[in-house]
């Protein structure tokens, strides 16, 4: 499978690229980077718009400012997109739901297939303890930009499929007793943390915790290169892990 590597001078588009290296069965078609120099015979390029050559899926893993040209390409050229990014705007999504009307997009805030599992035990513990309150802890390191985390958003959005009149509230800045109905979402930046989840779930009675850490990067590069494989081939929609975890 040849894959365009959108991003590819960040972290986890040079975890991508070192897992393609030591793959027999995927090569890198270009790596793509505003920062890059564009050199063909290297397969740089500084913009999607530079590379006219084959490829079977884009991977990207720049920023969701990206969007526009990102989704313009893919549905030009007529291929599937894994978006790895977060914090898109609403005109951002909209792009990206209008562009998977002609193209597959596998879009996912968290390319971990153990977020995904986590996930799916929080959503089924939300209508277990239907009672119960709920708070999301992410921690990660100290240069990521946007909070709350997009896999925290994520894993409150499971939830509220429980938990439908449950309303988020983003850290605590006012005095005041905890509602009924809140779900609470807190974020740590420390250090070079890849990336720690944790859902806490306590009736009063009992409290029932359960995490996700990640230890190193190249975990989020094998979720991409699974979605990327996953996706080739699809038809025209938006997927995320749980159809890689249902086996759909």
């Amino acid at each position: 499978m040849k894959i365009i590597i959108n991003g590819a001078e960040g972290r986890m588009g040079k975890a991508l690229s070192e897992m393609i290296k030591k793959s027999e069965e995927h090569e890198t078609a270009a790596f793509v980077d505003r920062t890059l120099k564009t050199a063909p015979e290297k397969k740089l390029y500084s913009a999607l718009s530079e590379f006219s050559g084959e490829a079977d899926v884009i991977v990207d893993f720049s920023n969701h400012a990206a969007t526009p040209e990102l989704t313009a390409y893919a549905v030009l050229h007529n291929l599937p997109l894994v978006i790895a990014t977060t914090g898109q705007t609403d005109a951002e999504n909209k792009m990206i739901k209008e562009a998977s009307e002609h193209i597959p997009i596998f879009l996912s805030y968290n390319m971990s297939l153990g977020i995904a599992f986590l996930a799916d035990i929080a959503k089924r513990a939300a209508k277990m303890f239907p009672n119960a309150e709920i708070e999301i802890i992410e921690t990660h390191h100290d240069q990521k930009l946007d909070v709350p985390s997009g896999t925290a958003l994520l894993l409150a959005e499971e939830i509220k499929k429980e938990r439908k009149a449950s309303a988020l509230v983003v850290g605590r800045h006012e005095q005041g007793k905890r509602t009924k109905d809140e779900i609470g979402i807190h974020s740590v930046r420390i250090g070079n943390v890849v990336g720690i989840h944790e859902v806490i779930i306590s009736t009063g009675t009992q409290t029932l915790t359960l995490k996700h850490e990640a230890h190193d990067r190249a975990l989020f590069a094998e979720g991409a290169l699974a979605a990327a494989g996953f996706i080739k081939g699809k038809i025209p929609g938006i997927y995320d892990m749980k159809d890689i975890t249902r086996g759909d």
